[in-house]
């Protein structure tokens, strides 16, 4: 991929809206397939009171828009402002209770896992029904659309494209717990096809830093999957 149409994908354009300043995509192509579209603000004509309390708005009460779902609640109930990263809001914006509880849970997918995912970890990839694994460099593109294999060869997979996801995990710690992940499952609409395409990642036996590295990446793209079917449900 050249650099020009790597910056292209990558750039960015400060818009003003509604609800405030949004730093998105200069190409919509382009977006996060892991964003979400601002919601249509409930008229104020339709809510004459708190849709959280019930309190009435009049002169002292006034009220106010939830930045991310949208209704109309008084300043008890929608008084904190909360970053709202997958909406792209430069500052903290105002949101209900409700909201803003998921909108910190989120926080930590961006402020974490989207890390591991843009740093990457090394698998020894398998396509489809092919037989012989190749070790891989797997990393999350900066622009958070793309997966990018990097070995012998260079593959990109539209993260849009996935259709479902299985961690791969085998045996139970010592003293009960959680079983290890060794690895992911990810099952693709490729372009032009029929049917779904599968690409299964699994972690290398190699030094345990890189082992760690892979299962940390593991999660994160965990994480990320259920932010995905989320965005496509809204």
């Amino acid at each position: 991929m050249s650099s020009e149409v790597a910056a292209r994908r990558d750039a960015k354009k400060l818009v003003r809206s509604p609800s405030g300043l949004r730093m998105v995509p200069e190409h919509r192509a382009f977006g996060s397939p892991f964003g979400l579209e601002e919601p249509q603000w409930v008229p104020d004509k339709e809510c004459p009171r708190c849709m959280q309390c019930d309190a009435k708005f009049d002169f002292l009460t006034r009220k106010h828009h939830c930045r991310r779902c949208g209704r109309c609640f008084c300043d008890k109930c929608c008084g904190q402002k909360v970053p709202l990263r997958r909406m792209c809001f430069v500052d903290p914006v105002r949101q209900c209770a409700e909201c803003a509880l998921v909108s910190h849970k989120e926080a930590e997918f961006y402020d974490k896992q989207l890390k591991v995912l843009l740093s990457g970890a090394t698998f020894l990839v398998t396509f489809g029904n092919s037989e012989k694994p190749e070790t891989m460099v797997c990393r999350l593109s900066n622009n958070q659309r793309y997966l990018l294999l990097d070995g012998d060869s260079h593959h990109e997979i539209d993260v849009a494209r996935i259709c479902s996801v299985q961690t791969l995990t085998e045996g139970f710690p010592p003293g009960g717990g959680n079983a290890r992940a060794t690895g992911m499952s990810l099952r693709l609409a490729a372009p032009g096809a029929d049917g779904l395409t599968q690409l299964k990642l699994t972690a290398g036996e190699d030094a345990p830093a890189s082992r760690r590295q892979s299962t940390a990446w593991l999660a994160a793209m965990h994480k990320a999957t259920k932010l995905l079917y989320e965005s496509r449900d809204q």
